[in-house]
C-alpha cells in the first residue's frame, strides 16, 4: 500500500523589514501653545513574498523621535523573520519591550507595526480592514470636538455654530478655567446655541483634583451633560472610584490608559461609565479589540478617542453603535498629509467607508505636502 501523498501546508509570509519616517505637520487650528502641531510616524513592513503593509504611529506632543527610535532600533530587528501575523507579532513585541514600560511610548510605537500588519492582511484578502474584521454598522455617528479652552467665548460660540451647520447632533468642549464661573458661562453659551436636544460633553483634560471636580459638577451638571471626561489625573484610580459614586454625570476616560490591565482595573473598581481607548496609544487594532470585548462583558460603553479616519473604520466593526470623535480641521486629510483619498467619508454627521483595500492610509512625502500647502 502506497504512502499517502504529502499535504502542502500554507505558511504565512515572513517579515523581512520595517521602515519608518516622521511627519510633523502644523495644525490648522492650534490646540494651544503646548500643541501647535501633530507628529505621525509612518511605517511600512515588507515580507519575503513581496508584500507590503502600511501603518503609522502618532503623538500630538511628546516623544515622536523616541517612538521612531524604538521602531528603528528595537522593534525592526526583533520582528525580522517573524510570520506576518498581527496578533502573534503584537504579543511577542509587547513581551520584548516590557522592560521599557508596559505602555506609553512602547505601545505607541507598537501601533505602527500592528496597523501595518493588519493593512497587509486585509489587502491580501482584497478587502478593507473593516471588512476583514467584520463590518457590523453601515455608518457611525460623528461628534464635533475641539481643543478650545484657549478660545474666547465668541470663538467658542462660533465653533459651536459651525458644528451645527455641519449637521452634528453631539459636541464636546474643553473646561478647566481657573474660575469655575467662567467654565459655567462658556458651557451655558454652548448649550444655548445647541438647544436642549443635542448632546453636550465636557472634557477637563486632567486639570482638576477630586474636590475641585465635585465642586465643578455642582455648577455644571445642570446643563444636561452626556459625560464628563478625564477631570482628574488619569492614574488616580482611587479618586475616580470615589468620583463615580457621587457624580450625577457619567464619567468617561481612557485616552491616557495604555494597557488592557489598566482598563480592567478601572472597570473592576466601578470607576468609569464610558471608556475611550486611543487606538494608537493602546498599541493598535489588536489590543483595541481586546479592550472592546472586556468593556462589552462589563456593559461599559466604548467611545474611541481621536483619529477619526482610523477610529471610524473600527467603529463600524463594533457590535454596539458608538460615537466617533472628529476634532475640527484636524483629520489627516484636512492636514494635507495623505497621498490619496481618505479611507472614510464624513457627511451629515456620519462616517462611512470609501471601500479602499487594507487600512487605506498612504502618506504624502515632504515634497508633495509642500505642494499641497502652497496650493492651499
Amino acid at each position: 500500500m502506497s504512502a499517502p501523498a504529502a499535504v502542502a501546508v500554507r505558511t504565512e509570509p515572513r517579515i523581512t523589514g520595517l521602515s519608518t519616517r516622521l511627519i510633523t505637520v502644523p495644525l490648522r487650528r492650534s490646540w494651544g501653545v503646548e500643541a501647535p502641531e501633530n507628529h505621525v510616524i509612518v511605517t511600512e513592513i515588507h515580507t519575503d513574498d513581496g508584500g507590503a503593509g502600511h501603518g503609522f504611529s502618532w503623538t500630538p506632543t511628546i516623544g515622536p523621535q523616541a517612538v521612531k527610535a524604538l521602531l528603528d532600533h528595537d522593534i525592526a530587528p526583533f520582528i525580522a523573520g517573524l510570520p506576518a501575523n498581527p496578533e502573534m507579532v503584537w504579543d511577542a513585541v509587547w513581551k520584548r519591550l516590557h522592560e521599557a514600560g508596559g505602555g506609553g511610548l512602547t505601545t505607541i510605537a507598537m501601533a505602527g507595526v500592528d496597523l501595518a500588519l493588519w493593512d497587509l492582511k486585509a489587502s491580501r484578502a482584497h478587502t478593507s480592514v473593516t471588512g476583514l474584521l467584520g463590518q457590523r454598522q453601515e455608518s457611525a455617528e460623528v461628534y464635533g470636538s475641539g481643543v478650545n479652552l484657549h478660545y474666547t467665548l465668541e470663538e467658542l460660540v462660533a465653533q459651536t455654530e459651525r458644528w451645527i451647520a455641519a449637521g452634528h447632533h453631539a459636541v464636546k468642549i474643553k473646561v478647566g478655567k481657573p474660575d469655575i464661573r467662567e467654565d459655567a458661562e462658556r458651557v451655558a453659551a454652548v448649550r444655548s446655541v445647541l438647544g436642549p436636544d443635542r448632546k453636550l460633553m465636557i472634557d477637563a483634560n486632567q486639570r482638576w483634583d477630586l474636590p475641585t471636580t465635585l465642586k465643578a459638577l455642582d455648577v455644571l451638571a445642570g446643563f444636561g451633560l452626556e459625560w464628563l471626561e478625564e477631570p482628574i489625573r488619569a492614574d488616580d484610580l482611587w479618586a475616580y472610584r470615589r468620583l463615580r459614586k457621587h457624580s450625577p454625570v457619567p464619567i468617561a476616560l481612557g485616552e491616557n490608559l495604555h494597557t488592557i490591565y489598566r482598563f480592567r482595573d478601572f472597570i473592576d473598581a466601578e470607576a468609569v461609565d464610558i471608556i475611550q481607548p486611543n487606538i494608537i496609544r493602546v498599541g493598535g487594532i489588536t489590543p483595541f479589540r481586546r479592550i472592546v470585548e472586556l468593556a462589552r462583558t462589563n456593559s461599559i460603553k466604548v467611545m474611541p478617542h481621536l483619529l477619526p479616519e482610523l477610529s471610524g473604520q473600527l467603529a463600524l466593526t463594533l457590535a454596539e453603535p458608538t460615537l466617533v470623535e472628529d476634532v475640527e480641521e484636524a483629520s489627516f486629510e484636512q492636514l494635507g498629509i495623505l497621498a490619496g483619498p481618505s479611507p472614510v467619508r464624513f457627511s451629515n454627521s456620519r462616517v462611512t467607508l470609501t471601500n479602499q483595500p487594507g487600512l487605506g492610509f498612504r502618506f504624502a512625502d515632504a515634497r508633495a505636502r509642500q505642494s499641497k500647502a502652497t496650493q492651499a
